[in-house]
Parts: C-alpha cells; sequence; structure tokens
C-alpha cells in the first residue's frame, strides 16, 4: 500500500522526499544521541551514584524514556533534513533549473510540507499512545528501585540529602545521610543528621546497618537532640532502628505528571484537581495540557521558517543548512524556554505560554517565505 501511495507521487516530488528522508533518520540519531549525552546519562549517572539505583535498572529507566526523547528529535529533525536538503539542491543549482522552467518555490516545497504535517501528526500519536506509558512504568521501576535501598557494595563516603521547599520556594537542608562505607549490603559507620523539626536537631551514629524496603536498618548506635545552640537535650541508645530513608524522594517520584497522561486524561486531571492545587502546579498542568498540541505544531512552524533560508542566493558557494538549521534550533528553544518560564511564574498565560515560541516563528517564517516566493533573488 505504502509503495502505490509513493509511486502516485510525481518524479519532483518524490526526488525531493527521498533526500529528505534520508537526512531525516540521521537527524534523528544525531539529535536523540545529543540529548541522551547532554542529559538522559547525566540522570543515569546521577539515578547510581546518588539513589542506589543498581546499574541494570537505571538503564531500563532510560530506554523507558527512549519515546519521548525521539519525540523531542523529530521536530529539529525534520528542520535539519529540510534546510540540508534544500540547501543542496540550491548549491548544485538544481532548484534555480526548476524555477527556470517554471516550478516555483511552492510547488518545490509541498512535499516537505506534506512530510513536515505527517511528522506532526506521528508526534501527537506517540505523545499520546507510548509516551505516558512509558513514563508510567519508568517512574514505577524507578520507585521499585528506590524501595529496594539499594547502596553499592565498595562505596565509600556516600552522602545523600533530603531537600525540603516551603510555601515560598525556598529551600534548605531536611537531612543528611552520611555511611563511610557498604560492604557486602552491610552500612559501616552512619551517621544521620536530621533537620526535619524546626526546634530541634537530632543526630543518629550507628556503627553497621543494611538496607531494606521498610528503611534503613541501623544496629548498635545512639540518638542525640539537640537545640539549635547545639546543647543536648536527650540521648537514647539504642541495639537495632530503622530510619524511612529517602520517601521524600519517593514522594517526589510518584508525584502526578503532565507525561503520564494523553490530553483527555489531563483535561480531566487538570479539571479534577482546580480547586485542589495550588494555582503555580494548575497553571504547570495546563501548560502541558496546551503543549501536547503545540509541540507538534512546531514541526510544520520549523519548516515554514527552514524553507526560505535554505535557498541559498547565487553568489554564495557554500552549504548553510547545518549552520542555519543550528541557528533556528536555538532561537526556537531559546523562546520556549522564556515562554515557559513565564508561564511557570504566571505572569503570561498557560495557553501563550505553550504557542508564543509558533506564533513567533510563524510570523517571521511566513515574512520570510513570502519575500523568497514573490521576490525575484
Amino acid at each position: 500500500m505504502h509503495n502505490k501511495l509513493f509511486n502516485k507521487l510525481s518524479i519532483l516530488d518524490r526526488y525531493i522526499l527521498i533526500q529528505v528522508l534520508e537526512i531525516f533518520i540521521m537527524g534523528i540519531v544525531i539529535f536523540t544521541s545529543i540529548i541522551f549525552a547532554s542529559d538522559t546519562f547525566i540522570t543515569l549517572i546521577k539515578q547510581i551514584t546518588l539513589y542506589g539505583i543498581p546499574f541494570n535498572i537505571a538503564l531500563m529507566i532510560v530506554l523507558l524514556n527512549l519515546p519521548q526523547v525521539i519525540v523531542m528529535a523529530i521536530p529539529m529533525s525534520v528542520l535539519f533534513s529540510t534546510v540540508m536538503t534544500l540547501n543542496r539542491l540550491s548549491l548544485s543549482s538544481e532548484i534555480t533549473v526548476m524555477r527556470a522552467c517554471g516550478v516555483g518555490l511552492n510547488r518545490i516545497a509541498k512535499p516537505i510540507f506534506i512530510f513536515a504535517t505527517a511528522m506532526a501528526l506521528l508526534t501527537f500519536i506517540v505523545n499520546e499512545t507510548i509516551v505516558p506509558v512509558t513514563n508510567s512504568q519508568s517512574k514505577t521501576l524507578a520507585v521499585w528501585a528506590l524501595g529496594q535501598k539499594n547502596i553499592p557494595n565498595g562505596k565509600q563516603n556516600f552522602t545523600f540529602k533530603e531537600i525540603k521547599e516551603d510555601a515560598e520556594g525556598r529551600k534548605s537542608m531536611k537531612r543528611l545521610f552520611f555511611v563511610q562505607k557498604c560492604e557486602d549490603n552491610t552500612l559501616k559507620n552512619v551517621s544521620v543528621v536530621d533537620f526535619s523539626n524546626a526546634k530541634t536537631i537530632q543526630v543518629i551514629q550507628s556503627q553497621t546497618g543494611k538496607t531494606s524496603p521498610a528503611g534503613w536498618q541501623f544496629n548498635r548506635g545512639a540518638v542525640y537532640t539537640m537545640n539549635k545552640d547545639g546543647k543536648i537535650l536527650n540521648t537514647t541508645w539504642f541495639s537495632q532502628s530503622i530510619v524511612d530513608f529517602g520517601m521524600d524522594v519517593k514522594d517526589a517520584l510518584t508525584e502526578e505528571e503532565a507525561t503520564q497522561y494523553n490530553v483527555i486524561a489531563l483535561w480531566k486531571y487538570v479539571e479534577k484537581n482546580a480547586k485542589k492545587h495550588d494555582p503555580k502546579t494548575h497553571s504547570l498542568f495546563k501548560i502541558e495540557l496546551y503543549n501536547k498540541f503545540a509541540f507538534p505544531v512546531t514541526t510544520v512552524v520549523l519548516v515554514l521558517l527552514g524553507v526560505p533560508l535554505a535557498i541559498t542566493p547565487p553568489r554564495v558557494r557554500y552549504n548553510r543548512g547545518f549552520l542555519f538549521s543550528i541557528l533556528i534550533i536555538f532561537l526556537y528553544y531559546l523562546l520556549r524556554a522564556l515562554s515557559l518560564s513565564f508561564g511557570e511564574t504566571m505572569a503570561i498565560s498557560p495557553f501563550l505560554a505553550a504557542w508564543i515560541p509558533n506564533f513567533v516563528l510563524f510570523v517571521l517564517g511566513s515574512m520570510l517565505y513570502y519575500r523568497k516566493v514573490y521576490t525575484i533573488t
């Protein structure tokens, strides 16, 4: 069926689409690798070293996030393939010949816009069907692994900080754990400083201990309760005690996230929890709701901007496609970061926070496209 549909296309459409598709696949590999290297693998190392999650579990969590990474790479890859293809055709004077034969830029760009629209639809479908499932499974696996309290054997001077955040967003230390060494799944010389109480500080010191799903089980130690001035108010010796380590992290992991829902489920969740959530949290979920529509459209908007920039003037004799691709991507993500930041602080509405980058690039792209199509260069 796909071959029949492809054969129905004109020779020009097939010629352009084949080149776009080849570079698109290369772009998916490149940008997915970049995102993995810059963000996902950092998360992997953090989960292993900070939370003690085994490598194989952390790697599985990363792989479950792969669909979301590929979705992020699709708009960049479509832009990259568009600019590189048209720039190459322009440098080889093929576009000049086409236009001399009466084939306008609108006709040349038609298969590219169709391809971009198809990729936008694919992005939306993957975001609606696959990403919510894999993200939910990834989070479930992370919570399970954290519950096992896996501290790597042979690890020395292991430190874990629990941070608390007040209603105004100010962060402070809640609890600090220090383990001198871990051998044969046994913790040695453990110290815990607990700042969770506003009036007192608790210091727990233990010779040995073990990790378990219920918490950190400490043996032969003492609990010192002090005031803020450092004066010891109470001392309690114990032969065995269990500290509920990592529950703050687990609570954070089990918090609802927009990536776990499709559009309908997220809309229902936002409506249901409108009064339950604080205004900032409610705004974040609404931004993600609008972004589920705005992000796929980005694919077409980027092509609208990329097509006129890819057409190289006759006097230029070098390939500017890669440079233009990087600049456009940088511009888009700069606008996206700014608009999302304003949306998160509720300086602008959630709808504008999600759609402003597309609006700006659409206006800029329309102006450049109009000049390139209707102005003789």
